[in-house]
């Protein structure tokens, strides 16, 4: 986060910061759909029935819920009077470049986005189609990331972030005040988490609410969980099916301070079981989704681990995003009824 925004914007995250998201962003985003779901989808996780909601954030616009927190960066930048003619830059595993071309090119405005190697094929297809400079850098986000700032500091490009910025988690934080606003008496919201911009500002108006915040990350993709141990961010080795969206070496200190100040339970999973929760959602669903939400599900339906759910307990499970290659999605089940 650049000196002028910290000067603008401040470098905390707040619950009025997310009612002003909600605001700066009312008519440009799609208010997230919530679906119930059969109490024996977690059978494995819970001797008890309770209620299970999906929050269907995968059909927002771009496939994720990173539109939102793009949408609330821009417009929070262009009514300050702070947009570059340079335009915007940000790095990103994908989707949060793609809000980022998405929400420029609604505004007019140049996006350069840089990517890792692992970036999926599919996400910079749809990222040339909104018209971005893409430039593939590194193997690994960190790497992307470097040269993004090398760049916004030859060409005045206002630069983003995938989810180190407060408005970014301001923005995905207003998901939490429409989940809250569809499902009364929510009891948990259960959210996967990369770097931790959205949860960061899930745990934020959840923490308002009074609704319990469950942080889930891929067991080799700790970030956040690694930071709760070691008392601040650490770099953590980033290995997962779920690398392209939740590979952040490093929680950033708004996640960590999040989670600190709110009811949050940290839970680690294994791929094998987000590759599970993910093919159940297509078998059963015809929902397919990216490795990072069902990353959230595994945290439910993983055996002899995960987040155990109390009886009558109403939950919310984020599903994130959509942007995948559904070949892989095939198993018998598919072919039944």
């Amino acid at each position: 986060m650049g000196d002028r925004d910290t000067d603008l914007f401040g470098n905390n995250l707040t619950y009025d910061d997310i009612k002003a998201a909600t605001e700066r962003t009312a008519g440009r985003i799609r208010p997230v759909t919530v679906a119930p779901v059969a109490p024996d989808t977690v059978r494995a996780g819970s001797e008890e029935p309770c209620e299970l909601w999906y929050a269907l954030e995968f059909m927002q616009h771009t496939g994720s819920f990173k539109a939102r927190g793009a949408q609330n960066f821009i417009q929070a930048h262009r009514e300050a009077g702070t947009l570059p003619d340079a335009g915007v830059t940000i790095a990103s595993g994908g989707n949060a470049g793609l809000a980022c071309a998405w929400a420029a090119q609604q505004q007019g405005v140049r996006a350069t986005v840089f990517l890792p190697s692992v970036a999926p094929a599919v996400k910079i297809a749809k990222l040339r189609g909104y018209g971005a400079d893409v430039r593939v850098v590194g193997a690994e986000y960190a790497e992307a990331l470097e040269a993004c700032e090398e760049f916004a500091a030859s060409s005045g490009a206002l630069a983003g972030h995938a989810y180190d910025h407060p408005l970014i988690a301001a923005g995905a934080g207003t998901l939490l005040e429409e989940i809250h606003a569809r499902i009364p008496g929510l009891d948990t919201v259960v959210v996967s988490v990369g770097g931790g911009g959205l949860f960061a500002g899930v745990a934020t108006a959840a923490r308002h609410h009074g609704i319990r915040t469950v942080a889930v990350e891929p067991e080799n993709c700790r970030a956040l969980n690694a930071a709760l141990d070691a008392g601040g961010p650490v770099d953590v080795p980033v290995d997962s099916v779920a690398i392209d969206s939740l590979g952040a070496r490093r929680a950033t200190a708004l996640a960590l301070r999040a989670a600190r100040e709110n009811d949050i339970r940290s839970v680690l999973v294994p791929d094998g079981e987000i590759v599970r929760a993910r093919q159940a959602l297509w078998d059963h669903r015809r929902v397919a989704v990216e490795h990072a939400a069902a990353t959230a599900l595994a945290a439910l339906t993983a055996p002899g681990g995960g987040y155990r759910p109390r009886g009558g307990e109403r939950i919310a499970v984020v599903l994130c995003g959509a942007n995948t290659d559904p070949s892989d999605l095939v198993h018998p089940a598919a072919n039944q009824d």
